[in-house]
């Protein structure tokens, strides 16, 4: 069947849509929702069977969906009504959520009911929610909602705010009033509640230092204490700020009136007012951790949970170090397992922007990475698990295809491609791994395709190896006791000669510093070069400017009308 997507953006959820309904065999287009004109353009260019809005900002026109089924993906239990469902959900502490799938009519969030799903809130970020049980609950609602409408033979129900089984009802947009934090009276529950609900955005609205900000990445403090509302240390990028009860950090801030008003982290933008702060490492219960280490057995385990999953030189310089520390330890797998929600994302990109030299700081980002990548590669006393827990992007995947072994989550989105962001070349070894888990004619497709992969079109490709877990818990859980199964067959000793040897063959065909001397010679044309397309691509990424046109490389319509303009 012709799905048509009217999407704000090409955000998770709309990805995981994508794949999950291509993989049920429809064909599935996109259009950015810029404006009523360029919507109804699409259906006409592409006369959809169905339009699905997997994230949308704005009402669907009427000569749209009174011509047209409608779907709305929403992020509310039936009832719930308005653009802050998961917001209020968490600012009052709701025990179940879910997702609902209704068709589009004159009021907003107001039309039949197709499907819904519902699932337990955990105790995490609006973000943290979104990117994974509300995504999960999406796909099983949307899936089944499309299955009825292929039927032919279902009615959706009426909304009725009478009826006692409807929990939700309509709520305003969230305003910065109603997420206030009172340092003066609310204990650290409340004000983690209060940041959660809007980490990724808006964030919080507060004052530090007389300064205007909005607060980010929260994480409780467990051992520090000082006067409510006192900043009172330091930890990497994060500033520690005390409550009525203990402490939070706070790991990222945004300055609108700065002259890099997107997010950055709290310890550089404030950096004048923090300065004679103490500066406190992480350990046990006090810090702030983006990096650590277990170890069970003959297993390390090597944990990297990056805010969104960009990775800038130093952090990449301190998982380097955390790396070759693991590889010491007498074990006998090291087990890289980013973070809960990102794996890699690769550059820091709003580092790179609010650097005195993008490009400078660009060519330090990507040796950073390329010298995490080369430890990885070159290590012939471990076997290497990359264990994606979440999704993964640009050198991010390939970073973590330099480890022996890739165990992805069922549900992750992998986007193997850095032709998004200005044409990208690429670097992170990608010209020797591809070819040798790919082969030569996958990897050329990898390269030149710009669109998301779910996990088995990942495991055919030679992206991924195993593809297991409904949900993170689930997932971590396998991957500790097949790891520790693996660390005791006494086969692994042959695996581990048989890396060695291939990769001193490898070595002996065609060095690596070769691979990396090619792969950063266009990339420093892309950061250095005549052509200002990523640097372009960057600024509109960081500053998140509205896209004035749906890419190509997911609007199948509009490559379809540019063929035939172009033929005529």
């Amino acid at each position: 069947m012709r799905i048509l997507f009217l999407s704000h953006a090409f955000n998770s959820l709309t990805q995981r849509l994508l794949v999950e309904l291509q993989e049920q065999g429809h064909e599935v287009s996109v259009e950015f929702d810029i404006n009523d004109e360029v919507a109804l353009e699409a259906v006409e260019l592409y006369r959809p069977a169905l339009i699905v809005a997997p994230f949308l900002k704005r009402a669907i026109a009427e000569k749209i969906w009174a011509n047209h089924v409608c779907l709305i993906v929403h992020p509310g239990i039936v009832g719930d009504q308005g653009p802050s469902a998961l917001d209020w959900a968490i600012l009052n502490r709701q025990l179940r959520w879910g997702v609902s799938v209704l068709q589009a009519n004159a009021r907003m969030d107001a039309g039949d009911i197709w499907a819904c799903c519902e699932f337990n809130m955990r105790d995490t970020t609006k973000a943290s929610l979104y990117r994974n049980e509300v995504t999960e609950a999406a796909v099983k609602a949307l899936l089944l909602a499309v299955a009825r409408f292929q039927s032919g033979d279902f009615t959706p129900v009426p909304l009725d705010h009478a009826n006692p089984d409807v929990r939700g009802k309509p709520r305003p947009l969230m305003q910065q009033s109603d997420r206030a934090i009172d340092w003066s009276r609310d204990d650290t529950q409340t004000v983690m509640r209060k940041m959660r609900c809007a980490d990724g955005f808006p964030g919080i609205r507060d004052t530090l230092f007389e300064r205007d900000l909005f607060l980010y990445d929260a994480r409780p403090e467990n051992v520090l204490r000082g006067a409510p509302g006192e900043v009172v240390a330091r930890c990497g990028g994060a500033i520690c700020r005390a409550t009525v009860d203990g402490a939070i950090w706070i790991g990222h801030l945004r300055d609108k009136r700065h002259q890099h008003p997107f997010k950055l982290p709290a310890a550089m933008l404030l950096a004048d007012e923090v300065e004679a702060l103490p500066e406190i490492a992480p350990h046990g219960e006090s810090g702030y951790r983006d990096i650590w280490y277990e170890e069970a057995g003959e297993v390390g385990y090597v944990h990297f949970a990056f805010y969104n999953g960009a990775m800038s030189t130093q952090q990449c310089e301190r998982l380097r170090n955390a790396y070759i520390e693991a590889r010491r330890r007498n074990t006998r797998i090291i087990v890289l397992m980013g973070g809960p929600d990102y794996w890699s994302n690769g550059m820091h990109l709003n580092l790179i922007e609010a650097a005195h030299s993008a490009a400078d700081e660009s060519w330090r980002n990507i040796n950073a990475i390329d010298d995490l990548a080369l430890e990885i590669i070159n290590t012939p006393s471990h076997l290497t698990i990359a264990a994606l827990q979440g999704s993964a992007g640009a050198g991010g995947v390939f970073l973590a295809r330099a480890a022996d072994e890739v165990w992805a989550r069922e549900a992750v989105i992998l986007n193997p491609h850095y032709k998004d962001m200005g044409n990208l070349y690429g670097s992170e070894y990608w010209s020797y791994l591809l070819p040798r888990y790919a082969d030569a004619e996958r990897a050329a497709r990898i390269m030149q395709t710009r669109l998301p992969m779910g996990t088995r079109e990942a495991i055919s490709l030679g992206l991924v190896n195993e593809a297991f877990g409904k949900n993170v818990a689930d997932f971590v859980a396998r991957v500790k006791r097949q790891a520790a199964d693996m660390a005791r067959v006494p086969v692994i000793a042959s695996r581990l000669e048989y890396k060695h040897k291939r990769r001193h063959d490898d070595e002996a065909h065609k060095p690596l510093q070769q691979y990396r001397e090619r792969e950063l010679q266009r990339m420093r044309l892309n950061f250095y070069g005549f052509d200002p397309s990523y640097h372009v691509a960057r600024y509109n990424f960081v500053y998140k400017v509205p896209k004035s046109r749906t890419p190509l490389t997911i609007a199948r319509h509009r490559r379809t009308a540019e063929r035939l303009q172009r033929a005529s």
